[in-house]
């Protein structure tokens, strides 16, 4: 099969048309990408320079980080040149990139599910935790989750970029995501929906079932607790994965599971500065704010940070 298309590049038509919100929309979204970077690295970093982040928990926390970085950054600096210069035009070879990078999306929903797994053991098998949860146990699901999201990517991406676009080269969107291309191809798109929707449902029925299955033993466990200090330690550490998943698959699971028929691209735009900015720049938000440990680590690297610039000065 040879790939026909005779389109070189594409634009794309953004968020708004409107001049006055060109201006406004880039500070926003500066801003966001800006906490995104932050947060996520410094996330990360923190992680690495205190020793008593170095568990399960925190090691998947990391990669989560980086997985935002990723995926944010495959979206957010393209949407700020074309609100700040008006060039809106995207290459063949960097829409397919875009789209490719974007994807890591999927990874998050792996990592997530593997965090409720790591959840589970802590809550419910205390005891065995350490022997449950070891590093090459902790490495694998690392590794089979970035070797699912990869896959998928490079599926939806090869699918994708073997149409022909010959109509338009106009993408009703902000980025190069699946729905808006293929709306936009003059081939029949018939088994790229079929893949695009069987891998989506698998992706979020498979780590939902995991999450939910994993949740519902947690939430067995914690009821049978005596203690009330236990339970609301237990639930505290329960309480900031669950808000992420909640607002991550709500907008997954809106963006990508809904019938053509009534799929609005503007609402899709919406959705999707959702899951490609907000999530990113919230998850280390939500996992800091409500940790003890996180915030303890947080306020020991800058003590040391302020005693060394002391001791320079």
């Amino acid at each position: 099969m040879e790939n026909i298309s005779e389109v070189t590049e594409f634009i794309l038509l953004g968020l708004s048309d409107a001049l006055k919100l060109q201006v406004p929309l880039f500070m926003v979204f500066t801003l966001i990408y800006l906490f995104t970077l932050v947060g996520n690295l410094g996330m990360i970093l923190l992680i690495l320079l205190d020793s008593r982040l170095h568990t399960p928990m925190y090691f998947f926390l990391s990669n989560l980080s980086l997985v935002d970085c990723i995926y944010s950054s495959a979206v957010t600096p393209k949407v700020m040149e074309g609100l700040l210069t008006g060039d809106k035009t995207i290459s063949y070879n960097a829409c397919a990139a875009q789209m490719f990078f974007a994807a890591f999306a999927i990874i998050e929903s792996f990592l997530l599910a593997s965090m409720a797994l790591d959840r589970h053991a802590a809550v419910c098998k205390p005891l065995h935790y350490t022997t449950t949860m070891t590093s090459t146990v902790c490495v694998l699901m690392v590794t089979a989750s970035y070797t699912c999201g990869l896959l998928q990517a490079s599926i939806h991406v090869a699918f994708t970029f073997h149409l022909s676009f010959c109509h338009s080269n106009v993408i009703n969107h902000f980025f190069c995501d699946i729905p808006p291309l293929l709306a936009l191809s003059c081939s029949d798109i018939y088994t790229n929906e079929i893949v695009l929707f069987t891998l989506a449902a698998f992706d979020i029925f498979f780590t939902l079932l995991v999450i939910l299955s994993s949740y519902l033993f947690i939430l067995v466990a914690i009821l049978r607790m005596h203690s009330s200090e236990g339970q609301k330690k237990a639930f505290s550490t329960c309480a900031s994965h669950l808000t992420a998943i909640s607002i991550f698959y709500g907008t997954i699971t809106f963006m990508y599971l809904q019938p053509n028929s009534s799929r609005s691209m503007d609402t899709d735009k919406m959705a999707s500065v959702f899951y490609t900015m907000i999530i990113p720049m919230m998850n280390p938000l939500v996992y800091s704010l409500r940790n003890k440990e996180v915030n303890s680590a947080f306020r020991k690297a800058v003590g040391k940070a302020m005693s060394s610039l002391g001791l320079v000065c």
